[in-house]
């Protein structure tokens, strides 16, 4: 086992471990979770059509990157996704003023960035046994 494998095994899974628990935590209240987000951006200029069905989304595709980094299966792929979703919390983290979020959000996107730029260390995974 070379070391840089397993230095990318010990970076990918704390990070999908952080969004399985994010996605998993938030499921069983989504309903909950979704309205409790359209209310604090409530008074943002982005509008509840846009946040509540976010809202609902949000936790699932948490959930979905969590999986698919945890297993190392389309890691590339999931380091996108997010991305993507760290570039959509900090812009509702910027309209609502929550800059410490921001921060926290900058810092995941960076992590995941990085995860995508050494993929080619991704052996251990589901990734690394399909060639």
């Amino acid at each position: 086992m070379k070391k840089e494998s397993f230095t990318y095994l010990l970076a990918r899974l704390p990070i999908g471990m952080s969004f399985f628990g994010h996605g998993l935590e938030r499921l069983p209240k989504l309903d909950t979770f979704s309205h409790g987000m359209a209310a604090s951006f409530s008074k943002s200029i982005l509008p509840e059509a846009l946040v509540l069905p976010f809202g609902y989304i949000l936790p699932v595709l948490e959930l979905l990157t969590g999986i698919l980094l945890l297993l190392g299966l389309f890691t590339r792929f999931a380091t996108i996704l997010g991305v993507t979703l760290m570039l959509a919390l900090i812009f509702g983290s910027s309209m609502i003023e929550q800059w410490n979020n921001v921060f926290t959000q900058i810092i995941y996107g960076g992590y995941m960035a990085l995860l995508f730029y050494f993929a080619q260390y991704n052996t251990l995974s589901i990734d690394g046994l399909r060639g």
